[in-house]
This record gives structure tokens, sequence and C-alpha cells, in this order.
């Protein structure tokens, strides 16, 4: 009994040991990863944890950052096994995704072709195959020490210079965009034709040497001027209300004329494509004026039509009560389809005894066509069967029937007889008719004696 509780503690204890052993190799394996070393000339501020990425999709995480023996930086990464193995060829560069963030970075892979060699697990990309970012201290780096001192004081100038003034300076980049637009499209204008451009500046010079020789004029402007400019200041809450509306103005005209110049260039097109046709219209509207005058109480008539004071009158009044007549109807109607589905077969049932039907109709009205002080009357005499058909060497012979035999002519089995079976069958075979399938449901024997 001891030995069996020894055993048993002994398969427990193995038990035990491989599930620790399965676990740690689970752990080392890092899960479903596959673990890749890749040598950079820096780090490049990765930390443990980055995204590693292939066309702007995460593949994999950084796992280690260690510095080599030769002072680069050896990163571990783990890639998903989607994803795995790596080809010869792989090559890797660090991306931020600004200038100024420190822990933005992440590890970009560009794969190989598929028909590369693979990588097996834990090798190592060259730093051959990477590229490390340059970051924005090293720009400054690169400075000397008045240059960066001046950058200091720009900077901090351009602070003082907005301070407060946040809100203005949103409004003034609201109109930045225009300004550098509407700006390139008259420098493109202007040089355009430099012979024009030539022309004007050496004009220029010769009104700039002109105002020279006029300078006591050109004070009295500038005086006058500028008591001009006083008096507009004195209106300057009127001014600044102009100033403010006029970029409004400016940019719904800007938007006419824009929308303008493309409807005109439309127009251009139309204008042209019109003009062959133009020469014909004279004589078509000289034709078209009858037409028009005897025309007027066609359409009269029909303003009536489609609309006419009063209720339920006219077009609009039907049109308008469509909608409810479909509703109502489309019950009605789905009951008569399914009525016609139905009677479909017992129509094909009766089609073969169309003659038939016809025939005794005609007959019938035949029959009671005679009448007396009573009215109309029918003569109806039962027809029986005395004899009976035999045939024999000569071609037949007619012997009488015992009188329980002659009415078996009216035997109710004559109820199933197929159409054209009233009289002997044809030599073609056109009677008894069976239907084109054949599965007619009549007694094609049912036929009457004889030849």
């Amino acid at each position: 009994m001891r030995r069996r509780t020894d055993i048993a503690r002994g398969l427990v204890l193995a038990a035990l040991v491989a599930a620790v052993v399965a676990v740690v190799v689970v752990l080392l394996r890092h899960g479903d990863r596959t673990e890749y070393h890749v040598i950079f000339q820096n780090a490049g501020q990765l930390v443990k944890g980055d995204e590693v990425q292939v066309g702007g999709r995460a593949i994999g995480t950084v796992d280690d950052i260690e510095l080599t023996d030769d002072n680069q930086a050896r990163v571990t990464i783990l890639v998903d096994d989607e994803y795995a193995p790596l080809r010869e060829g792989t090559t890797a560069l660090i991306r931020q995704t600004s200038l100024s963030g420190v822990a933005n970075r992440y590890v970009t892979l560009t794969m190989a072709p598929d028909n590369a060699p693979a990588l097996p697990e834990g090798a190592t990309i060259g730093a051959e195959d990477t590229t490390t970012p340059v970051d924005l201290d090293q720009l400054f780096d690169t400075l000397d020490e008045p240059t960066r001192a001046a950058l200091q004081e720009v900077i901090q100038g351009t602070a003082t210079q907005y301070a407060g003034k946040g809100e203005q300076a949103n409004e003034a980049a609201e109109y930045f965009n225009p300004a550098l637009s509407t700006t390139r499209r008259l420098v493109q204008e202007v040089a355009r034709d430099q012979r024009t451009l030539s022309d004007f500046l050496a004009n220029g010079a010769s009104v700039t040497q002109a105002l020279a020789q006029r300078s006591d004029d050109l004070t009295d402007l500038v005086t006058h001027a500028n008591a001009a400019a006083a008096a507009i200041a004195r209106e300057r809450e009127a001014l600044s209300e102009d100033l403010r509306l006029l970029p409004q103005v400016l940019r719904r005209a800007n938007t006419t004329f824009v929308n303008l110049r493309a409807t005109l260039d439309d127009l251009d097109v139309l204008v042209e494509a019109s003009k062959p046709a133009t020469k014909d219209l004279e004589p078509f509207f000289r034709a078209l004026r009858p037409l028009v005058r005897d025309a007027r109480p066609t359409i009269a008539d029909l303003r009536a039509l489609v609309n006419r004071a009063g209720a339920d009158n006219d077009l609009t009044d039907l049109l308008r009560r469509a909608p409810s007549v479909d509703r109502r109807a489309r019950s009605s109607f789905r009951s008569q389809t399914a009525a016609l589905r139905d009677s479909t077969p017992i129509l094909e049932f009766i089609r073969p005894y169309a003659p038939d039907l016809v025939g005794f109709l005609r007959d019938f009205g035949q029959g009671a066509a005679n009448y007396d002080a009573n009215g109309h009357y029918a003569r109806i005499m039962p027809m029986f069967t005395p004899y009976r058909f035999t045939e024999n060497a000569s071609g037949g012979l007619l012997t009488p029937q015992d009188p329980g035999d002659k009415l078996l002519g009216t035997s109710t089995l004559n109820l199933t007889r197929c159409p054209g079976a009233a009289s002997q069958p044809p030599a073609d075979g056109s009677a008894p008719w069976r239907d084109t399938d054949g599965d007619l449901d009549c007694n094609p024997t049912l036929v009457p004696p004889g030849p």
C-alpha cells in the first residue's frame, strides 16, 4: 500500500515539473512572436514597448534596448508570427510622429521580397540596413553660440509679440492662405509678360526721376496727405468698422468672381457651339409662330385637365389619390393573381373540350327553336344500342342485342371520353385527342362501335 502511495506521489511530481517546463518554454518563446535584433547608430529615444510597424500597421513591439561593444544600439524586437519570418534585405528605420516630441518613436520595417532567404529567429539586421532619425537637438548643435543666442531672442520676441493677441493672430491666420494664393496669381500675371515688366520698371525709373525734380510739390503733397490722414484718423471708429467688414466683403467677392470666371468659360463654349445653329433660329421661330397660336386652346384645355377648381375633377386629384387606390387594390390584385394561378389547371383541362361545348350550345339552341302556344319546346329522344357490331371476314355484321344489354351505351364510363371520341377515330390518329403531353385525364378506348 505504501509503495503505491510513493508511485502516485512520483507521478504528481513529474506532472508538476512538466507543467513548469511548458510554462518556461512558452514564456521564452514570447507567445506567438518571433525575436530579432536590429543594430542602429543610436536608439533615437526609443523605449521598451514602442511599436514596430510595416506600412503604418503595427506588427510587433520593442522588447529590449542595449549598448553594443562599439557603442551602437542593439534593439530587440518581437514580430507577430503572422508576419514572420523576416527575410534577407529587410531594412529598419526609426521614425517619430513630430520633431518636438520625445516618447513618440517607433520602428518601421521595409519588407524584403517573399523569394528572399528567410532570417532565422534571433537573427540580426546590421547597421548597414538601418537608418537613425535626426533629432531637432542635433540640428541646434550645428549652430554656434551667437547664432543659438540670437535664435532664442527671436523665439522670445515672438512670444512677446503674440502675448494676449492669440485671438487676433488666429483671425489673421485665417486670411493668410487666401492672401498667398492671390499673391501667387498676381506674381504669375506680372511675370507672364517679361517685356511689359521691363518697360514698367524703366518707366518707373523715369517717373521717380521726374518726381525728384518736383520735390517741393511732392513735399506739399505729403503735407496735405498727412492732414487728410489725420482727418481720417478722427473717424477711426467708422474706419475700423469698414476695415472689419472689408475682408468678408473681399472674400465673398473673390468667391463670386472665381465662380463667374468659371461660368464665363463654360458660357464661351456654349456660345461657340450655338453659333452654327443661330442662323436657323429665325426661320424656325417664324414657322413656330402659327403652331403656338393654334396650340393655345389645347394648352388651355390641358391646363383645365391638370388643375381645375373644385374637388376630385382633375388629373392632380387623381394622382393625389393614386397611392390610396394602390394600397386598396394591392390585396385585390394579390387575390386575383392567386385565383388565376389556381384556375390555370382547370382551364388547361377544359380547353380541349371547347369545340364540344360550342357545338352543344349551338345545336341545343336549334333543338329548342320550335314553339307552340306554351312557348319554345325541345324534342328529346333517348338513343339506345339495339345492335352490336361484330367484325368478321367480310368486314362486319350487326347482330341484335339482348334487351338487358341495350343500355350499355349509356354507361357512366362515357363521362371519361377524350375530346373527339364522339365519332369513330380517323385514320391519321388525331382523335381521340390526349393533349400534347399525353396526360389528359380521359379514357381513349371509349369510342363509338364500328369502323
